[in-house]
């Protein structure tokens, strides 16, 4: 923190408690990418009524705040986050009759959901096995694989698994919303728009045979493995440009003979042209520097403009 904490900011940890914030906190340990200055506040909210006390009482304040899960599709400024981050630790887990199941929004899909539905025979969400996410991100990007397997060689989404969300509104309310209110779509829900904040999430799954549904995992496992990083190894976002219909960014990138070129101690990945790796101790600055070099070379010389799919949080 380059200024002393603003009055707003002290007020807001006299109302939430001084011992559940801290002041100052690095994020690149809270984001998949270990990319990103520190925020001037970092708040934990691990119960529901915490996390809309939290949320609540940064709009009333007027101070700048942001939602954070897992971190897994963000790039963090390397100045940071003025104002207060809000990591929503709601992890919460229920299960209901005929496959139903609660689960908070800070829960993480992968491990502990995914592993918790399948060792019941739950199916469905096994799918998604090895995305970093949460519940909440989940909702947020309609969460999505394609499956390797020639016989279900389509696309999976979160929506398809998930009955209704309760949401907190930009005013504070507190309601259910239905599948169909998210307008889902290819890395899209209408919550981009609206602001509201979703708490817990409804999903409805399939009894299924558990050696079934670790099959699948297994075979989806090997095939991210084979293309994709290794998240201890090579921490990354995943994909950084939209799909393009038919074609692919990654193969774009690929053909431009961008595979494998580093920048700093970034890089892009040479397994998966449309992935950015931190070699470590990447900068921001220097990921920027990637994803400006795929786009403009890209645009020369195929005519294809790229567009990022990651979040771009605080000051760069």
């Amino acid at each position: 923190m380059n200024a002393p904490p603003s009055p707003l900011l002290r007020r807001y940890a006299e109302i939430v408690g001084p011992e559940r914030v801290q002041w100052d906190a690095p994020l690149a340990p809270h984001t998949t990418f270990r990319i990103g200055g520190p925020a001037d506040l970092f708040h934990r909210a691990r119960t529901t009524e915490e996390f809309c006390r939290a949320v609540g009482t940064a709009r009333e304040l007027g101070i700048p705040s942001f939602v954070l899960g897992r971190g897994a599709n963000i790039l963090v400024g390397d100045r940071g986050f003025r104002g207060v981050v809000i990591r929503c630790d709601i992890t919460s887990l229920e299960f209901k009759s005929e496959g139903r199941v609660i689960a908070g929004a800070g829960l993480d899909t992968f491990p502990d959901l995914i592993n918790a539905t399948v060792s019941r025979g739950l199916g469905g969400l096994h799918h998604f096995v090895g995305i970093p996410s949460t519940v909440g991100g989940a909702v947020w990007q309609n969460l999505h694989f394609l499956s390797p397997a020639p016989a279900r060689a389509r696309t999976m989404f979160w929506e398809e698994f998930m009955e209704s969300a309760t949401i907190l509104t930009p005013t504070g309310e507190i309601r259910t919303a239905d599948t169909d209110y998210f307008r889902f779509a290819y890395d899209y829900s209408i919550i981009h728009d609206t602001g509201d904040l979703v708490l817990d999430v409804s999903l409805r799954l399939l009894p299924t045979p558990q050696d079934e549904l670790r099959r699948v995992m297994r075979e989806n496992l090997e095939w991210r493995d084979n293309s994709h990083p290794d998240l201890w190894l090579y921490p990354c976002v995943g994909s950084i440009f939209k799909k393009i219909q038919g074609i692919g960014a990654g193969r774009l990138i690929d053909e431009c003979g961008l595979k494998g070129h580093v920048h700093g101690a970034a890089g892009i990945f040479h397994k998966h042209a449309n992935i950015i790796v931190n070699h470590g101790g990447a900068t921001a600055a220097e990921v920027l520097t990637l994803i400006d070099l795929a786009r403009t070379t890209v645009a020369r010389e195929t005519g294809y403009e790229l567009e990022t799919e990651i979040g771009m949080v605080g000051e760069f």
